[in-house]
């Protein structure tokens, strides 16, 4: 679909939401998809399945330092509607995101849901994955791995199980990092794979130091970068900016040459296995 999307605001399909300039004021659009068995396990409480379904909309806007202003939700009928509507009701209230509209469907083999978040930037240029510069600094949020321990712990109540069942968007940090960014993008899909994807996109090579990583777990150091569902914020800056928001340095940003990534001296030859496939 890259041929099709030629408006300016599509960012050429490559980043993470479209950007659209309306009447003097900046809008930032993105959609996102779960779909049963493939992002959510199939028994998942269907709460849960509605707040991760806003978030991960949410944490793409934050990624582009926008504030929310709405979102449309699709929603798959079936077992669990009331407790659907509750968990919405839980996270369009926990980041004061009104329910514009969307649609509901029956008879569907396999349930999914859909939601596009509506934003408006809170800064000129809107942050992209394609400005990554050769000398910036790599820098990452949080820590890495959380989710995947959550996901061992669920129901536990504990912070890994909240951090995968229940994911914060990290609005305010992307607001704030908005002006000091060359490039930002949320880590979904796994750190290792999102560096090469914003490398790919910047037309630059990430190397990366595995020592500085920052993650829930060091003995499962390799696992905790490559599981994803973090929704920490991957930007890059100017080396030695003053960051509005704490963040962990782990790499730079080099020409692009043969390589995309390199890690520890290593260079990676290609993307697979780097961390969650939605073609897999």
């Amino acid at each position: 679909m890259r041929d099709l999307a030629t408006h300016p605001a599509a960012r050429g399909l490559g980043d993470d939401a479209a950007v659209l300039e309306v009447g003097g004021e900046t809008l930032v659009l993105t959609h996102d998809t779960l779909v049963q068995s493939v992002h959510v396990r199939t028994d998942e409480d269907p709460a849960d399945i509605a707040w991760k379904l806003v978030a991960v909309n949410l944490s793409d806007l934050a990624a582009k330092g926008a504030v929310p202003l709405g979102l449309l939700v699709s929603h798959a009928l079936g077992a669990g509607d009331e407790r659907f509507v509750e968990g919405l009701r839980e996270v369009l209230a926990a980041h004061d995101a009104p329910l514009l509209g969307g649609d509901t469907v029956g008879g569907m083999a396999k349930r999914a849901w859909g939601c596009t978040a509506i934003g408006r930037a809170s800064h000129a240029p809107v942050p992209d994955r394609r400005g990554a510069r050769p000398g910036d600094a790599i820098h990452v949020t949080g820590e890495l791995g959380r989710a995947m321990l959550g996901m061992e712990e669920r129901g536990s109540g504990s912070a890994n199980d909240l951090a995968y069942r229940r994911p914060t968007p990290l609005l305010a940090e992307g607001q704030a990092l908005a002006p000091h960014v060359s490039a930002m993008m949320d880590v979904s899909d796994g750190l290792l794979l999102d560096c090469w994807r914003m490398a790919e996109a910047s037309g630059t090579c990430f190397e990366l130091d595995s020592r500085s990583f920052p993650v829930a777990e060091p003995a499962r150091k390799d696992a905790c970068v490559r599981w994803g569902d973090d929704y920490q914020l991957l930007f890059t800056a100017p080396e030695g900016a003053s960051l509005p928001v704490l963040a962990t340095r782990i790499g730079v940003v080099r020409p692009k040459e043969a390589a995309l990534l390199v890690i520890d001296g290593e260079t990676i030859q290609n993307s697979d296995g780097l961390g969650y496939s939605h073609r897999a």
